[in-house]
């Protein structure tokens, strides 16, 4: 093997989940004890016969050991560690992945821990000379719920296997694959299966999409809504109504630290039933890989929207069965990041902005064209990035116009499985983009787009001269 694949705390966790001594385990692998104790405390590397035996005795997919968590926890514990509270005692970049390799638990709670201070410190500066605190529950006010969620889902690889086989499985029962109007087979199904009568053609106001009604048992959808649209909330309603307890028990197994991080949760995992439905795993990923991921061509072929396959293209990473790697963004106008979900090592801003190089932003230019691009995070790696700008239309004159940008990527060692690849010189130095996470950890020293120093690095502004940024990084 080309990198040495230290997998101690994920075999851990595998051996304890089997409830086997280290002797047992060790005996069903075929290795001695004081070796598999090695592996446990990443003294020693995985050796491929150890990865093979693994997946042959415990069934257990190589690729869960060969895509860890340790290049986001490394991201992740470098910006934290950046903090001006640490820059007397700032970790180097080598102690932070050691941290990351042997004590991923402690390394998350680290950065709780870092996001509990940054909150609290944002709310005492805002409240300047009589500060005050609202009541938390469980102390735990600091912590935004959806950067819980956010992490939730990125530290899985944006997949849940619970819900995404029972999506599949229902989509399969329903026939949707051969459906000309999913629309109407998902209505009937619940008018079948729940008793729930469903208006589609509502008027719901500007910014309700959905009016569930116990009493009278009635879902409505406001008219004004693409069929995609409308179709992703029935599946959404089903998901709710039949998979309230699969979610229930994820969200409890998830440990999230606040009430309203649970609610948020269970949006989001409902909203990823609707996905597996519609877009169900196995005819989806086969669809991908003949169209060579063409999103317009998908998009026809399960009639979504371009946010629906782009967030089900971020999701397919089952066991044995993985697609490629990608990441996904949705941003607002400001810059925001609305969405993110990640199965690749692309490299996220937890605070501030993103990358002003980034396509995603260029995309605001030309609603409606694919942008193509080449870019390298700081640690080398390349991504073939895709990004395209949308405007949601408003149901009558006066309504509200709502614009995003979708950012889509992978390893620039996909890219020939890509179509939007074709015609680009992929070696060429002119055509790569160095962007970064953000300019505040950016180690980039001569980035023309710099907003601000990076604030782990002294500065030095030149009296002789003036360049575009006017100082220099020590």
């Amino acid at each position: 093997m080309s990198r040495k694949v230290f997998i101690g705390p994920a075999l851990r966790r595998l051996r304890e989940d089997a409830r086997l001594t280290q002797t047992a385990f060790a005996q069903r692998l075929g290795l001695s004890v004081s070796y598999l104790n090695q592996i446990e405390n990443n003294q020693r590397p995985a050796t491929a016969g150890v990865l093979v035996a693994l997946g042959q005795t415990f069934g257990v997919d190589l690729a869960t050991f060969a895509a860890d968590d340790t290049d986001r926890l490394v991201t992740d514990l470098r910006e934290a560690a950046a903090d001006p509270m640490l820059s007397d005692s700032a970790p180097s970049l080598q102690d932070l992945k050691r941290v990351a390799v042997d004590s991923p638990a402690f390394a998350r709670a680290f950065l709780r821990m870092h996001q509990t201070a940054r909150r609290l410190g944002e709310r005492l500066q805002a409240a300047g000379d009589t500060p005050y605190l609202p009541p938390s529950e469980e102390g735990e006010a600091a912590l935004l719920p959806y950067e819980e969620v956010r992490d939730y889902f990125h530290y899985v690889d944006n997949y849940v296997d619970d819900l995404d086989r029972a999506g599949e499985d229902l989509a399969e029962r329903l026939g949707l694959a051969a459906a000309s109007d999913r629309l109407q087979v998902l209505a009937g199904y619940l008018a079948a299966r729940h008793g729930l009568n469903v208006d589609a053609n509502a008027n719901l106001g500007d910014d309700v999409l959905e009016r569930y009604e116990a009493g009278p048992n009635v879902v409505a959808l406001d008219g004004s809504l693409d069929s995609a649209t409308r179709a992703f909330l029935l599946a959404n309603r089903i998901a709710r109504l039949e998979q309230s307890e699969t979610m229930a028990r994820i969200v409890s197994q998830a440990g999230f630290r606040s009430r309203a991080a649970g609610d948020i949760a269970r949006v989001a995992l409902a909203n990823y039933f609707a996905g597996a439905l519609l877009l169900p795993y196995r005819r989806f990923l086969a669809a991908a890989k003949e169209t060579r991921h063409d999103l317009d061509w998908l998009g026809r072929i399960f009639g979504a929207s371009l946010e629906q396959i782009c967030h089900r293209l971020s999701t397919l990473q089952r066991p044995g069965q993985r697609g490629i790697p990608f990441y996904f963004v949705k941003v607002d106008r400001a810059g925001n990041v609305i969405k993110r979900h990640s199965a690749t090592r692309f490299q996220f801003a937890r605070f501030g902005g993103a990358c002003p190089l980034w396509n995603v932003h260029e995309s605001f230019e030309q609603a409606g064209r694919t942008f193509v691009q080449v870019a390298e995070m700081p640690d080398g790696i390349r991504y073939l990035s895709l990004a395209r700008a949308v405007t949601k239309g408003a149901a009558h004159w006066r309504a509200p116009v709502r614009r995003y940008a979708f950012g889509l990527g992978c390893e620039i060692s996909y890219a020939g499985d890509i179509v939007y690849s074709e015609g680009l010189d992929l070696k060429a130095e002119a055509n790569v983009a160095k962007i970064g996470v953000s300019c505040r950890i950016c180690e980039r020293a001569n980035c023309h787009q710099r907003a601000v120093p990076p604030i782990d690095r002294e500065i030095r502004v030149p009296t002789d001269r003036r360049k575009v940024v006017p100082f220099d990084l020590m």
